[in-house]
C-alpha cells in the first residue's frame, strides 16, 4: 500500500529547503507568512540575532475582519505589514512565501505589501 504524504509535511519541506537560501539580516530582514484555514500571518524576522521586528495577522482587532482567511484578509495584512515597517523604519525585505505556491492569499499578501512602501 502506498501512503502518500501529508500536505503540510510537503510544505515543511518545501520550506526547508528555501531557507537553505534565504536569510534575513539586520539591514534586510525576511519577511515571513504563515497560512492557516482560519487566518494569515506575517512576520518580519532579523535572523542574526533571531528576534521578530514587526508581525501583523488576520485576527488583529484594528482590521476588524469576519472571515480571516480570504484574499481580502491577506490584502488587509499586507498594507498593515507594510504600515508597521515603515514605522520601524524597514523598506527592504526577502520574501519567504513559507512553502507556500506564490498564488492566492500569499500573492495578494505580497502585492498589497509592495503597494504599501515595501520592497522585494
Amino acid at each position: 500500500m502506498i501512503k502518500k504524504e501529508s500536505r503540510n509535511s510537503m510544505r515543511v519541506t518545501r520550506h526547508e529547503r528555501i531557507r537553505k537560501n534565504i536569510s534575513g539580516t539586520s539591514s534586510i530582514p525576511r519577511l515571513c507568512v504563515f497560512r492557516s484555514n482560519t487566518g494569515i500571518y506575517a512576520q518580519i524576522i532579523d535572523d542574526e540575532t533571531k528576534t521578530t521586528l514587526v508581525s501583523a495577522s488576520s485576527l488583529d482587532k484594528s482590521l476588524k475582519l469576519t472571515n480571516g482567511s480570504n484574499i481580502e484578509a491577506a490584502k488587509s495584512v499586507g498594507k498593515l505589514i507594510a504600515e508597521n515597517a515603515k514605522k520601524a523604519n524597514i523598506t527592504k525585505v526577502v520574501f519567504d512565501r513559507g512553502g507556500y505556491l506564490y498564488h492566492g492569499r500569499v500573492k495578494a499578501l505580497a502585492e498589497a505589501a509592495r503597494e504599501n512602501g515595501l520592497e522585494f
